[in-house]
């Protein structure tokens, strides 16, 4: 039995568009939940969420019967993290704040195993293999893992060329929030001197043949990233859903 096959990874090579949306509560239930919505991809985000590697094992547990893919984002690129998201059962790794190809290539190692890769041979007690009833996961988890790595700062825009270079990278993910800070912008990422610079990263990373995205939380910003060309792209946060509903289900009924 080989290593499940990753739909995601699948699709961003068809060059399938793809919808998804942030899982930011750290709780299983509410990931339950949002893979029942109609997404194509969930990110259970480990970096700005309450998330440790058994809340992250859990919503990985909690999607296994969803259709939406789902994709998490260590709080930062180390391998240590990174090899414990994948023996959890990650295949979809989303690194933030990668600034150098020299970066991206030690991540890009960090996901595979020997000798093309670093990662540490010892899933056979782990979920990634069923607890050990995958017997041929090692040989073939590296082909269904896909690396999307975050380039979201000056330096990072300034490298992207040589990062997309790194073999193995499958997308690039902009992000918006803190691009548009580090360049003096405070957040504004709808500043046009920001959004010419995303626009641009875009056409770039789609150049060199890898899928470029995105989130958006508001409808304007989507549909602007969208008619950008990107491909797989983060409509919303689960915390926002919640938080917008309710407060207009209130005003509504006050």
């Amino acid at each position: 039995m080989a290593a499940p096959i990753n739909r995601f990874k699948e699709a961003l090579k068809d060059g399938q568009r793809q919808i998804g949306c942030w899982c930011s509560f750290g709780e299983a239930v509410t990931t339950e939940v949002m893979g029942t919505a109609g997404f194509d991809r969930l990110v259970v985000d480990g970096e700005h969420a309450p998330n440790d590697i058994r809340s992250i094992r859990d919503q990985l547990v909690a999607l296994a019967t969803s259709p939406a893919e789902p994709v998490v984002r260590v709080p930062i690129g180390e391998a240590w993290i990174i090899k414990q998201v994948l023996d959890a059962g990650a295949q979809t790794v989303l690194v933030p704040m990668v600034e150098t190809a020299e970066q991206a290539a030690e991540l890009v190692r960090a996901c595979h195993y020997p000798p093309h890769g670093t990662r540490g041979v010892g899933a056979a007690g782990a979920r990634a293999t069923r607890f050990g009833t995958t017997p041929d996961y090692i040989a073939t988890a590296d082909a269904q893992i896909c690396v999307l790595l975050q380039v979201e700062n000056r330096k990072g825009i300034e490298n992207l060329d040589d990062i997309l270079a790194v073999e193995g990278i499958d997308g690039i993910f902009i992000g918006p929030a803190d691009l548009s800070t580090d360049m003096g912008h405070q957040g504004n990422s709808a500043h046009p001197e920001v959004r010419a610079v995303i626009a641009d990263a875009i056409s770039r990373i789609k150049a060199a043949g890898k899928a470029p995205g995105i989130l958006g939380v508001t409808d304007e910003a989507t549909q602007a990233y969208s008619d950008m060309g990107a491909q797989f792209l983060a409509v919303g946060l689960d915390v926002l859903v919640l938080a917008q509903g309710a407060r207009t289900l209130a005003a509504k009924w006050r």
